[in-house]
């Protein structure tokens, strides 16, 4: 069970509840789920009892007991349990059933993994200067929300820079709306497009523009330029270049992906005899793993968040989350065999966990009108 799918059994348990009349309030449009913080209880958190609480005319633990009973009984809860004031924590069974469902919507959407209708109500018309990095962002932002199914109109103050389109902008109309419209208006960049093409190149320009919140000043210096580790735009599109090589590599030894019931087949035990090599490849790896599957699960959550909060910044630090935790987990568990090994089923699995990892990069960066090249 993905968090977009628990965030949907929790609200038709809502609906359950209210149509059984245990319930009297109205059904929210969406219910928010997070993952349990530090020191707290189960998988996940959602605080919909205390939402629900004043318009039901009921304490939130009474909400609370009214919904734990409908949850709990869904495929793939294991456990829900009442924290705090009235929290419902969730427990999800089978892991492995989890992780395996997330690979498998990674593989089946693609690029377009994390989209979603949750905004398909919403109207949009955003307003912003002419002014170099607000038209990226308000691009950014209307990327996001149309991912979510939102329609958005965007204007400029004036004629568009001509330059602009070479970012990937354009605008609907531009002059001064009859009525206010909601302004993005980041911290200047204190340069033309022109400037930052010319020392920077699209795509770095674009990350320069779009990591830093809107109201920080962007890092636009010639160190989005360097091809090392310490550039995290770099380190990004590395990883998904990384991803792809990996398939490519796998191919040529004649072995393909497999999405395997994470921690079961994906750990056979080594022949007697085994080299060291081949004992590593089939030793357990649920420790290096579980950061990175964790991540990609949690993507399409701020995917909607970068969208709802307008701050395309979130996407760009969750995928250098991403690429750092691909990182690790390539490094503790590669998916290639070495030397004599034969390709195993632990090998397919961690390939899939690393062509996951390349897709959500791929998506991500697309969000962001940044090209994510197979080769670096």
């Amino acid at each position: 069970m993905t968090p977009a799918d628990l965030s949907r059994t929790v609200l038709h348990a809502v609906r359950r509840a209210v149509d059984e009349d245990a319930l009297r309030a109205p059904v929210p449009a969406r219910v928010r789920v997070e993952r349990t913080r530090p020191g707290g209880s189960g998988d996940y958190a959602c605080a919909v009892a205390l939402q629900l609480a004043g318009p039901a005319a009921l304490p939130a633990l009474e909400v609370a007991r009214i919904l734990r009973e409908r949850v709990a009984a869904e495929p793939g809860v294991g456990r829900v349990e009442i924290t705090g004031p009235g929290f419902l924590s969730f427990t999800l069974d089978a892991p492995a059933e989890s992780d395996r469902a997330v690979l498998a919507a990674v593989r089946e959407q693609g690029l377009a993994y994390g989209h979603g209708d949750a905004l398909r109500d919403e109207i949009h018309q955003f307003h912003h200067a002419r002014e170099v990095r607000a038209a990226v962002t308000a691009q950014a932002v209307r990327r996001l929300l149309v991912a979510q199914g939102a329609r958005v109109r965007t204007t400029c103050e004036q004629a568009p820079d001509p330059d602009w389109i070479r970012l990937g902008v354009t605008v609907d109309a531009y002059g001064t709306p009859p009525t206010p419209l909601t302004e993005i208006r980041p911290v200047p960049a204190g340069a033309t497009a022109g400037e930052l093409l010319e020392r920077l190149g699209p795509d770095a320009a674009r990350w320069g523009l779009l990591r830093a919140a809107g109201h920080d000043r962007a890092a636009l210096g010639p160190e989005l330029l360097v091809q090392g580790e310490a550039n995290q735009l770099f380190r990004v599109r590395y990883a998904r270049a990384r991803a792809r090589a990996l398939t490519r590599g796998a191919a040529a030894l004649g072995f393909t992906a497999e999405a395997a019931p994470y921690g079961e087949s994906s750990t056979e035990p080594a022949a007697h005899g085994a080299s060291p090599a081949a004992q590593a490849a089939n030793a357990p790896y649920d420790r290096a793993a579980r950061p990175l599957l964790d991540l990609i699960a949690d993507h399409p959550g701020v995917l909607l968040a970068g969208a709802r909060h307008r701050a395309p910044e979130r996407v760009a630090r969750q995928l250098e989350a991403v690429a750092h935790a691909f990182f690790d987990f390539h490094d503790s568990c590669p998916p290639l065999p070495a030397g004599d090994e034969k390709p195993s089923a632990a090998h397919r699995a961690r390939l899939a966990i690393a062509e996951a990892a390349g897709t959500v990069l791929a998506g991500g960066l697309s969000l962001l009108g940044i090209r994510a090249p197979e080769h670096l």
